[in-house]
């Protein structure tokens, strides 16, 4: 028996260890769970416009599809209002929106477009109208969602590698960066590698997000049935991700309850469904 004889059971019992650690490290798309953390779903409704993302106030939830919106009742599900934008308009892409200050901000790319292009677009709430617009133009990435953090707006645009992408960037490119009220930059991070890795297999990249309970901000990819917590660094560029929450939304956009801190609400594009489910921190 050769020497490389001998050594290869030993070999193949160190990979078999590594390859069982790693399996350990990384279990399958929604059984990675931090300790602590805890999602618990409550309700579901049906929503036709429930394919991109969802923005609530204290009484209505926002179903936002692509170039659609529609306004129901939290309390009943009931739809009380929409607005089609219709295909091969100049809203293309709505990707997530939240309310703020009375007006429902919707984030909107050109997706798939290239070269990316992205703006706000405002609608009055209580009618559903387009209000106003803020082009951004051509930005180093798309924009996918947006939240508000003191006294600065905190804005994500992403990079793919699918159809979306532009020549020599994948969602590695992806930042997240802070904005004043005159929409200009003031700072900015990049996501953690691992976690890029981790939603970004089908070329996608931070579908959602926004601040939830403990202050952290919360994550979603596009495909993946889990929700990432991150917390920005006390030095340094890249965010640091913290914990992971199985949940039933297959990423996308979503957003908490301003009235209930710990309400989630979140969308099911495959069913057109928005799921309402509270968030408990450690």
């Amino acid at each position: 028996m050769t020497s490389f004889t001998r050594v290869l059971p030993v070999l193949f019992a160190v990979a078999a260890v590594v390859f069982a650690a790693d399996a350990k490290l990384s279990p399958p798309v929604g059984e990675l769970t931090t300790p602590g953390w805890r999602y618990e779903e409550l309700r579901r409704f049906k929503a036709p416009e429930a394919g991109q993302g969802v923005a609530v106030d204290r009484d209505f939830f926002y179903a936002i599809n692509n170039h659609t919106i529609g306004k129901y009742r939290k309390a009943t599900g009931e739809r009380v209002a929409g607005w089609e934008g219709g295909a091969g308009g100049e809203i293309i892409h709505l990707n997530a929106g939240l309310i703020h200050d009375g007006r429902l901000l919707t984030i909107h790319s050109n997706y798939p477009g290239v070269p990316m292009l992205s703006s706000l677009e405002i609608f009055d709430p209580a009618t559903l109208t387009h209000a106003a617009s803020h082009s951004f133009g051509r930005m180093d990435g798309s924009f996918t969602w947006l939240d508000r953090r003191g006294d600065r707006w905190i804005a994500c645009f992403v990079h793919y590698g699918n159809k979306g992408a532009e020549p020599n960037r994948d969602g590695a490119w992806t930042q997240i960066i802070a904005l004043d009220d005159e929409w200009r930059r003031t700072g900015g991070w990049a996501l953690p590698p691992d976690l890029n890795a981790r939603f970004g297999g089908r070329g996608y990249s931070a579908s959602g997000g926004a601040f939830g309970p403990g202050g952290h901000l919360y994550l979603t990819g596009h495909d993946n049935t889990e929700l990432y917590v991150v917390d920005f660094p006390k030095a340094g560029s890249v965010l640091k991700w913290i914990a992971t929450i199985p949940f039933p939304s297959e990423g996308q956009a979503f957003c908490f309850d301003p009235t209930e801190p710990t309400m989630l609400y979140s969308v099911l594009k495959r069913s057109k469904e928005v799921i309402v489910g509270r968030v408990t921190a450690p």
